[in-house]
């Protein structure tokens, strides 16, 4: 039996297919939209790609573990990036690791987002102002949700995938989601390479990552290798 929400007076119709499904035995029924239903499967379905390179990859194995057990989100860790979802970056990404990192992105299939966890994902932390190291993912994957800390619990994992999942209900819904802001402090040097969604960024800086990513550093043209050359604050772009 199913309630006709367009008649004012709230009288009951019947359908011969709602007749035959109430008299299975044990088999209940319920009635939602297809949006809904896709946006429930995706939004409890984050299947995760690990890029753990340091000490944030052990808070991540912990997350993982009987203890806090992020599979009860439906979070599955896959080893390809072919059937994931979420790319959690989890630790320090080098020069030489950034287009690696890229070319891996770019073989997730859409929609796809991205956690930065911990400092180091974030901004390079300690390691910002190292030649052979990036300051921060986001100057070369866009990043959807900041995991700040050194390195963040599990607990604070299972918390930026809720927030992931928000973000998630509210896009699939048509809403707005406002950019993430980049968790800053006084002491945080700014990267003269800009965040990959910032209008002020350089299309030449995304040209030269994206011609490394698909060379590996192989086959990158002359006047690219120039311009990373003379300019060190594009060392996200890897030389």
């Amino acid at each position: 039996m199913a309630m006709n929400a367009d008649d004012n007076e709230g009288q009951a119709f019947t359908h011969p297919l709602y007749d035959v499904m109430e008299s299975v035995p044990g088999l209940g029924m319920g009635v939602t939209s297809v949006d809904k239903l896709l946006n429930w499967g995706r939004r409890n379905s984050m299947w995760i790609f690990p890029m753990a390179t340091s000490c944030c990859g052990i808070e991540f194995m912990a997350g993982m573990a009987s203890h806090v057990d992020l599979d009860r989100m439906g979070t599955i860790v896959r080893a390809t990036p072919r059937q994931a979802d979420v790319m959690v970056v989890a630790g320090t990404i080098t020069v030489k690791m950034a287009p690696r990192v890229l070319r891996l992105w770019e073989q997730m299939p859409e929609p796809k987002w991205c956690i930065a966890m911990g400092s180091c994902a974030i901004s390079g932390d300690f390691y910002r102002d190292i030649y052979s190291v990036i300051p921060g993912i986001d100057t070369v994957i866009p990043v959807d949700v900041y995991i700040p800390g050194c390195p963040p619990n599990p607990e604070e994992l299972m918390h930026g995938l809720l927030r992931l999942q928000e973000k998630v209900e509210k896009k699939r819904a048509g809403l707005t989601v406002p950019l993430e802001t980049r968790p800053e402090t006084a002491s945080m040097i700014n990267p003269s390479v800009r965040r990959v969604m910032d209008p002020s960024r350089l299309p030449i800086i995304s040209e030269a990552q994206q011609a490394q990513a698909v060379s590996l550093n192989l086959d990158v043209p002359e006047e690219l290798r120039d311009l990373l050359a003379d300019d060190p604050g594009t060392k996200a772009g890897g030389r």
